[in-house]
């Protein structure tokens, strides 16, 4: 499941109009609805404020809405970036400053997308993946290399516990556990064990 990596907007402008896009997370249809109007309240000398979410593990909720723009021009072009980039659980409001040049059919839907993209690209996108949490105790004097060593591993360390000893939790892949648990023997001469936690999904940057 991919989502916004954080909120944020971004802002075109095509022709003199301005075209600003803000990106949230939501959960439910009431949260993507309180964001548009909030959106609405805070630009509120704005001609219009289209908007389209996606919401659901797998997509099954999506909406959009023209907002007095000709039908198709603006919400379903938004949509259509946000599922081409295959992202859920996020709501995309995009506020026009009208500048006083028609741009066509054609015009608005290119704006519209390209405000939604130009947006993503600004705030980035993770993707939530199933992972195993493992968790490895070793002591203050392993504790800094082995840090060192998991992180140019490419392991996500998800917690660190200090204490008598040295805590690691390593966010794992769930088919690379067998091959963590060989790469830690390795990492610290058979010194750390690995110990198999419970299944969870973490954010990835994509």
């Amino acid at each position: 499941m991919r989502t916004i990596k954080q909120p944020g907007e971004h802002e075109l402008e095509v022709k003199r109009s301005r075209f600003r896009c803000a990106l949230a997370r939501v959960t439910d249809e009431a949260e993507a609805r309180e964001f548009i109007q909030r959106r609405r309240r805070l630009h509120h000398d704005a001609r219009h404020h289209c908007s389209a979410f996606v919401l659901g593990d797998s997509g099954e909720i999506q909406k959009s809405s023209d907002d007095g723009e000709p039908a198709g021009t603006a919400g379903v072009p938004m949509l259509e970036v946000l599922r081409r980039n295959e992202i859920t659980n996020t709501v995309a409001v995009v506020t026009r400053y009208f500048g006083g040049v028609l741009l066509g059919a054609g015009g608005l839907v290119r704006a519209y997308g390209g405000a939604v993209s130009a947006a993503l690209e600004h705030v980035g996108l993770v993707e939530r993946r199933p992972v195993r949490i493992v968790t490895t105790t070793v002591d203050h004097l392993l504790a800094g290399k082995l840090a060192n060593d998991l992180r140019s591993g490419g392991f996500q360390l998800a917690d660190t516990e200090y204490q008598d000893l040295v805590r690691f939790h390593v966010n794992v892949p769930e088919s690379d556990v067998d091959d963590f648990r060989t790469w830690l023997a390795e990492a610290t001469g058979g010194v750390a064990q690995a110990e198999i936690g419970d299944l969870t999904h973490a954010e990835v940057d994509i």
